[in-house]
């Protein structure tokens, strides 16, 4: 009889074993429609891109405290509300823009973007003047060139051609060559993908880059219109949270930006899919499994705004933590998580070896992802920061996609998220390790 009950007993407790290890497993692979889902309610519309037109950012920001909240993920701080303020200056472009050249009116996103701290520029039927930039010889010869624009500022439209070749023999950054223009108006012609940034700053000259395809051959006449504002101490959030754990003091963190581009004009849509509405469905991702599964160590979760403005949320957060960031055993940043045909890079891999091997191991282990690249320092998003205080961290992102880019095709419907389930997989996997290590 007693043969019959250890028996009974070795039976319950391997189903409840297998059991288990299913319920682990199903828990540790998330749904890819889940992550859809979430992807297409950050891209939607009334998101304004989740930039500083509209307060795409603040309610995205808000949208994300919501999802904390309904997981039942706690505050760092009671008095926080999940949300720590701070405030940086951005310029805009609220209203609709308009170029034509040769009265073809262009297609704002498409055709051209304009340069991201231009001022504002009205007016009609503007003679365009054909500037060869690679005959300037010197600083002399330029500064010269650019008196004589200034003082015809609504009269032309500069075309400027082979501005690279002057930005590089004059030791200017392609993208600061606005900061270098007086007032008036520019047309830059571009050949190939034409990608869009946002600005701190405003500078008086109003620039446009144009996909030189779309340009007329012989451009006589170009109208314009440009409303820009420059908003100073805009209110951004961080939202963080956290699922406490039984070892004091030790954590694991992890993070993704949720603000994008915005909007250029009123017609222009960024809907940063890739970037980072696919990272943040990650984090919210991991949130819910965490809620679900406390650590030894508390899991804390940081959505960053300004990151597109130049990773000045993870700057505000290290230099106001909330909590010692010496405490932080490892953090794990995501971002253009929107497929893994390809499986991932870590940024950081060569800084962190050991962690790096860990990473690698766990995934041959549990035949995950076709590779895990490895790479080195790199001040590209969220993590960089961090890793200047001392924290240990990888910066992870996906390799494969259509590569859309900071540009109006970055939608929802783009991404494959081939494997990203699995790359959570690892990543929880991968926490899990090093709470034991």
């Amino acid at each position: 009889m007693m043969k019959g009950i250890y028996r009974s007993v070795i039976f319950f407790c391997l189903i409840a074993f297998v059991l288990l290890l299913s319920a682990y497993k199903s828990m540790a692979q998330p749904d890819i429609r889940w992550l859809k889902h979430q992807i297409h309610t950050l891209c939607l519309p009334n998101r304004f891109g989740r930039g500083y037109v509209f307060k795409g950012s603040e309610n995205t920001g808000k949208y994300i405290q919501k999802c904390f909240k309904e997981m039942g993920l706690k505050a760092i701080t009671a008095d926080s509300n999940y949300l720590q303020p701070y405030l940086f200056n951005v310029n805009t472009f609220p209203d609709t823009l308009l170029l034509s050249v040769n009265k073809s009116l262009l297609i704002p996103g498409v055709d051209y973007l304009i340069e991201a701290s231009s001022s504002s520029f009205y007016a009609r039927h503007l003679q365009v003047r054909n500037i060869n930039l690679s005959n300037i010889k010197d600083s002399t010869q330029w500064l010269q060139l650019k008196n004589s624009w200034a003082k015809k500022s609504h009269k032309y439209a500069y075309l400027l051609q082979h501005a690279d070749s002057l930005c590089k023999k004059l030791s200017i950054p392609p993208r600061k060559l606005s900061y270098d223009l007086p007032a008036g108006c520019y047309i830059i012609p571009q050949h190939g993908k034409l990608t869009w940034t946002v600005s701190t700053q405003d500078v008086e000259s109003t620039v446009f880059y144009v996909e030189d395809t779309v340009l007329p051959k012989r451009p006589h006449t170009a109208s314009v219109r440009v409303h820009a504002q420059y908003k100073r101490e805009v209110k951004n959030y961080n939202v963080i949270a956290c699922v406490p754990g039984t070892v004091p003091d030790s954590f694991i963190v992890f993070s993704a930006h949720y603000d994008h581009l915005g909007m250029m004009g009123a017609d222009a849509l960024f809907p940063g899919a890739s970037d980072n509405a696919s990272g943040t469905a990650c984090l919210l991702s991991l949130a819910s499994y965490f809620a679900a599964h406390p650590q030894r160590y508390t899991i804390v979760f940081i959505a960053f705004s300004g990151e597109e403005a130049g990773l000045l949320g993870s700057q505000y957060y290290v230099k106001n933590p909330l909590f010692p960031l010496s405490n932080i055993r490892f953090l794990v940043n995501m971002d253009i998580m929107g497929d893994a045909t390809d499986g991932i890079t870590v940024v950081n891999a060569t800084e962190h070896p050991k962690e790096f091997s860990l990473l690698q191991q766990l995934n041959q282990e549990n035949n995950l992802l076709p590779q895990v690249r490895s790479r080195g320092t790199a001040a590209n998003s969220d993590h960089y920061h961090f890793s200047k205080a001392g924290v240990q961290c990888f910066f992870i992102y996906s390799n494969s996609g259509k590569g859309y880019y900071h540009d109006v095709f970055d939608k929802a419907s783009t991404l494959s998220l081939t494997n990203v389930d699995k790359v959570l997989t690892l990543i929880i996997t991968f926490s899990a390790a090093l709470q034991h290590m």
